[in-house]
């Protein structure tokens, strides 16, 4: 599950380094650099998947995580305003994306989109028995390196304007939210959909009215949201 959080955290890494070679951190060459990143983190990931690892691959993502995270810091303590930047990079800044950026984003989301309903198979059978994969002779390392490249175009594409830490609250606390409450695929899409609506309509609306910083906001939401969640399963149970 911390997959997402740590392809996040090297794509934000790709692009402080290209902010050390002197490219700005929302220009094109920014984002190529931090996209050739992230597509070596998801190289990285799907290689060391083994059917009977020796270390668990959580403890090699959180390792990546915190180098990603610690190097990036380390960059941008040597840039006049790196702590603007690295918060912009830990948070976005949503309040100044544009119309075109969104429609960049639609175009993006929906092909990838479109691509992982047609993949639903193996990446269902990877993802929910990796055993019985390995077992049938399926290239499990190569369909996670392809979703994990796939996924890296989104990840990328949205750290710039999110940041890492709303980008990772997107990604998980909405399908958290839908396990909680649903049980098939399709109804616990159609709840994570719903929570990730609600909750940035909320946490954007807060933001303004108590005049917050808004990519913080809507994270300090979305955690309200899972806790609101876990209190009715709870209630259910």
């Amino acid at each position: 599950i911390f997959v997402d959080l740590a392809l996040a955290q090297v794509a934000a890494f790709g692009a402080t380094v290209g902010f050390l070679w002197g490219f700005g951190l929302h220009s094109t060459a920014s984002y190529l650099i931090a996209l050739a990143f992230t597509l070596l983190g998801a190289a990285i990931f799907a290689l060391t998947r083994l059917r009977r690892p020796i270390v668990p691959q959580e403890a090699l993502i959180g390792v990546v995580y915190a180098v990603a995270a610690a190097a990036a810091i380390l960059v941008l303590s040597r840039a006049p305003e790196g702590g603007e930047e690295l918060k912009g990079l830990l948070v976005g800044h949503l309040l100044f994306v544009e119309w075109s950026e969104i429609g960049k984003m639609l175009g993006l989301y929906s092909l990838i989109g479109a691509l992982h309903w047609l993949l639903r198979k193996p990446f269902l059978t990877i993802s929910q028995n990796p055993e019985q994969a390995f077992a049938q002779g399926v290239r499990v390392r190569w369909w996670d390196f392809v979703f994990y490249a796939t996924f890296g175009f989104v990840v990328t594409s949205s750290v710039e304007m999110a940041g890492v830490l709303l980008v990772f609250s997107f990604l998980i606390v909405p399908a958290v939210c839908g396990v909680l409450l649903a049980r098939g695929i399709g109804q616990r899409l159609a709840v994570g959909w719903v929570v990730g609506a609600l909750t940035s309509i909320a946490g954007v609306s807060a933001s303004y009215f108590w005049d917050l910083p808004t990519g913080a906001t809507v994270v300090c939401a979305f955690g309200v949201s899972l806790l609101v969640c876990a209190l009715l399963k709870r209630s259910r149970a």
